[in-house]
């Protein structure tokens, strides 16, 4: 489809590339998902709009797609959507949770308490994972732990890298109570103030957030880790991430923490060829290339 193509090209995502490696089939299905997961996540990332605007543009775009399962949606990439809904199965709910995810995005700006930012964690980033572990295939259940694991710590790995852009933008997502904790005030990271309690408070942060990826990875038995190989190539790109922000001593007002284009061609194939070759995987079926219901 040429749109879900255009949408995958003009992005720099470390989300695509970890699919490159997918067989075509599957990697045409995880671009159409990740074209709506985009298309979804520029409505409210519009700048130009009012909240009102984006309100109603979020709510058409659930409209059409609901429409999508009629196949008369007006969007012709939401008509593909469903298609690849239908193919592999993907359970709709996790699409309405991450347009859910959307609606929290304009409504709030400030989140008090870890249970409500992890709500909204697992909203926009957790179910990408669900829709997702579908196309791979997956033998047990418990890979559903895996990918709402992987989701909210991927998450909390791009909220601890990007502090200062959404400080600069107003919104601060750092729960109210861990800042509190650590003697750091709204106005201290409004203004990107450095200091040894902003220092603590990212300890603690990075530390929950490597709680998330150890979490993840009990939740992957040996018989799905071949087949969530794409899923652990963006786990490891984004480990490095994290990692990256401790070297830094948690000073991301001066620079964001990157991953070299170079790193991440290294990680995929590493990844790839790791489980090629600790799993065998000379059958295509065991690389995920047929869907497990």
């Amino acid at each position: 489809m040429k749109e879900q193509r255009q949408i995958a090209s003009q992005s720099k995502s470390n989300f695509l590339s970890s699919f490159s490696l997918l067989p075509k089939e599957k990697n045409d299905a995880i671009n159409t998902v990740y074209a709506f997961c985009r298309k979804t996540d520029d409505i409210v990332d519009e700048n130009s709009d009012s909240v009102e605007v984006k309100y109603k543009k979020i709510r058409e775009w659930k409209n059409e797609f609901e429409l999508a399962s009629q196949g008369k949606s007006k969007y012709s990439l939401l008509n593909h959507l469903d298609k690849i809904i239908r193919k592999y199965n993907i359970p709709v709910e996790p699409f309405f949770e991450l347009i859910k995810g959307m609606e929290m995005d304009l409504q709030n700006q400030r989140y008090k308490t870890f249970d409500e930012l992890y709500q909204y964690c697992y909203c926009v980033a957790a179910t990408v994972g669900l829709m997702c572990i579908e196309i791979f295939g997956y033998k047990n259940k418990s890979t559903k732990e895996f990918a709402v694991n992987l989701g909210v710590a991927l998450q909390l790995t791009n909220i601890l890298r990007d502090i200062k852009i959404d400080a600069d933008n107003g919104r601060i997502y750092l729960p109210k109570e861990d800042m509190e904790k650590f003697g750091y005030t709204e106005e201290d990271l409004l203004a990107n103030k450095y200091n040894e309690s902003f220092i603590a408070l990212m300890e603690y942060e990075c530390k929950r957030a490597h709680e998330f990826y150890e979490k993840a990875n009990k939740s992957l038995s040996k018989d799905d880790k071949g087949l969530m190989f794409a899923a652990r190539i963006m786990e490891h790109i984004y480990f490095r991430i994290l990692e990256k922000i401790e070297k830094m001593n948690y000073n991301v007002f001066k620079k964001k923490a990157k991953v070299s284009k170079l790193t991440k061609i290294y990680i995929t194939f590493g990844v790839f060829f790791k489980y090629k070759l600790l799993y065998n995987f000379k059958d295509n079926r065991k690389l995920g290339y047929n869907t497990i219901p």
